[in-house]
């Protein structure tokens, strides 16, 4: 058979590329509004998949430290003869990610032996180190799934390696991080963190207050120490900026054993007898 002249119409046939494999499309700006789509409907198939329609959310400070780790860099700085101040610091901190680890273990456990095999409060952190590491870690301590909601940042490498490998997610879009978060959440533990812990903190408050969210979801501030310095809602009491009762949308705690019960209480009552109550 004779190849076509180029003069032939079948000599220009062009095969173009589908529109969802072409990167400069995906990747611009008239992609975008299906980047953010994927960043809601690629986690709903994962979590579907698992089943996972509950959350025990912990949020805090990257830069929180092991205990173990603590101690090394102290003794480290000693042997060379350094400045100690930032090593103690460190290990002053440390009791947060020993808590947060401490206290997610009890809480998968917990979860893992409720009589409703139907229902599952499954660990979610940011998935990455510090705070959320431990959050992730106690989680696979106690042998339970776990998820990490990362996000891509040029000083955070990957997920965690605690986290659940089928449940560790990187989000490009904050707002779609966040949207995740709180969407699964039946109760949230706020341990001493940065501007993104404040961030995730006010979120979750304003969301409650105004009624946006629905369920109950009980708040933890872990840490009074941090949390009396840092953040003074009495003053918004004072200044007529909240309402007196606002200040009951949180439980302050520096205990591993009061945060459990407190959490667990709260669940039992209000999230065991009403299953998939979202946002």
């Amino acid at each position: 058979m004779a190849k076509p002249k180029k003069s032939d119409p079948a000599s220009r046939v062009r095969h173009p590329v589908k529109a969802y494999r072409d990167p400069d499309f995906m990747d611009g700006t008239d992609g975008r509004p299906l980047r953010i789509l994927a960043e809601y409907m690629e986690p709903l198939s994962r979590l579907d998949e698992r089943r996972i329609s509950d959350t025990i959310l912990f949020f805090g400070s990257a830069r929180l430290v092991a205990a173990e780790t603590a101690r090394a860099e102290l003794e480290a700085v000693q042997a060379a003869g350094g400045d100690e101040s930032l090593a103690r610091q460190r290990l002053a901190t440390s009791q947060y990610y020993e808590a947060t680890r401490e206290l997610s273990r009890r809480l998968t456990l917990w979860s893992k032996g409720l009589k409703d095999k139907s229902r599952r409060f499954v660990i979610c952190s940011g998935g990455g180190p510090g705070i959320m590491e431990a959050a992730n870690r106690g989680a696979s301590e106690a042998k339970g799934e776990n998820i990490g909601l990362g996000i891509s940042l040029p000083f955070e490498e990957s997920v965690n390696p605690y986290t659940t490998r089928e449940l560790a997610f990187e989000f490009h879009y904050f707002f779609m991080r966040k949207f995740w978060f709180l969407y699964l959440a039946k109760a949230v533990i706020i341990m001493p963190g940065g501007f993104g812990t404040m961030d995730e903190l006010f979120e979750a408050l304003t969301l409650v207050q105004t009624g946006k969210i629905k369920k109950r979801m009980p708040i933890v501030l872990f840490g009074s120490e941090f949390w009396d310095k840092v953040v003074n809602l009495e003053a918004m009491v004072e200044f007529g900026t909240i309402s007196p009762g606002d200040l009951d949308l949180v439980f302050r705690t520096d205990s591993v054993d009061e945060a459990f019960d407190f959490i667990t209480a709260e669940l039992a009552d209000h999230a065991l007898p009403h299953p998939g109550a979202y946002i």
